[in-house]
C-alpha cells in the first residue's frame, strides 16, 4: 500500500554529493587563508574545495539537470551563511587562558576575516556558481557524453569570474589588485583543466553506477 505521507525518495548520489557540497561551502574560507605554491604558480588553498564545488554542480546538472544544480548553488548559501555567523559568535567569545599558546594568537588571525572578505566571498560563490552551472548547462546540451571538456570550459570562466569579483570586492582601494587578479586568474584556469575534467568524469560515473 502507498503511503502518501512518506517523504519523497532522494536519489543516493545527489543525497551524497549534496553534503559533500556543503562542507566545501564552509571549508573553502577556512583553507583560503593559506597560500601555496605549485611551482611556478602561487594560489590560495580555498581553490581546492572550490574546484570540488565546481565538479559537484556540473555533475549534479549532469546527472539531475540544471534546475537541480541551481538549487544545490542557492541551497550552498545556508552552510555557508551558518559558518560565518558562528565563526563570528566563537570569535568573540572569551579565550581560555589555558588554550595553547601559539593557537590562541593564531585562531583569531586564521578565521578573523573582515566584513569585505565576507561579502566578496559570498557574492563570488554566488554568481561564479551560477554562472559555472549555466554555462555546462549549455555546452553540454543535455548530452551524456563529453563531460569533461565542458565542466572544464565551465570551470575556467566561472573561475576567473570569481576571482575578478572576490579581489575587487575584498581588496579595491586596499592595495593594487592588477597583478594579483591576474596571477590568481592564470592559476585558477591552470587548475580548472587538470583537475576539473577527471573529477566530474569520475563523479558522473560513480553517481550512475550508485543510481
Amino acid at each position: 500500500m502507498h503511503d502518501s505521507n512518506a517523504a519523497p525518495a532522494i536519489p543516493l548520489p545527489l543525497f551524497i554529493y549534496s553534503l559533500l557540497y556543503g562542507g566545501m561551502t564552509c571549508i573553502a574560507g577556512v583553507l583560503g587563508s593559506k597560500q601555496v605554491s605549485l611551482g611556478p604558480l602561487a594560489v590560495e588553498a580555498g581553490i581546492f574545495p572550490f574546484l570540488l564545488l565546481v565538479t559537484l554542480s556540473s555533475s549534479i546538472a549532469q546527472l539531475y539537470g540544471r534546475d537541480t544544480a541551481n538549487r544545490l548553488v542557492r541551497f550552498g548559501f545556508i552552510p555557508l551563511g551558518t559558518a560565518i555567523v558562528l565563526t563570528w559568535i566563537v570569535l568573540q567569545l572569551p579565550t581560555d587562558e589555558g588554550m595553547y599558546e601559539p593557537a590562541k594568537d593564531a585562531f583569531p588571525i586564521v578565521l578573523g576575516q573582515s566584513w569585505r572578505l565576507m561579502i566578496a566571498g559570498i557574492i563570488a560563490y554566488g554568481v561564479s556558481m551560477t554562472l559555472n552551472v549555466y554555462i555546462f548547462d549549455k555546452l553540454t546540451a543535455g548530452k551524456n557524453r563529453f563531460v569533461a571538456l565542458p565542466g572544464a570550459v565551465a570551470s575556467m570562466f566561472s573561475q576567473v569570474v570569481d576571482t575578478l569579483i572576490f579581489i575587487t570586492v575584498a581588496f579595491y582601494g586596499v592595495r593594487p589588485i592588477g597583478n594579483l587578479i591576474a596571477g590568481q586568474a592564470l592559476a585558477k584556469v591552470v587548475l580548472s583543466l587538470i583537475l576539473v575534467p577527471p573529477l566530474i568524469a569520475l563523479c558522473v560515473r560513480l553517481g550512475r553506477r550508485l543510481s
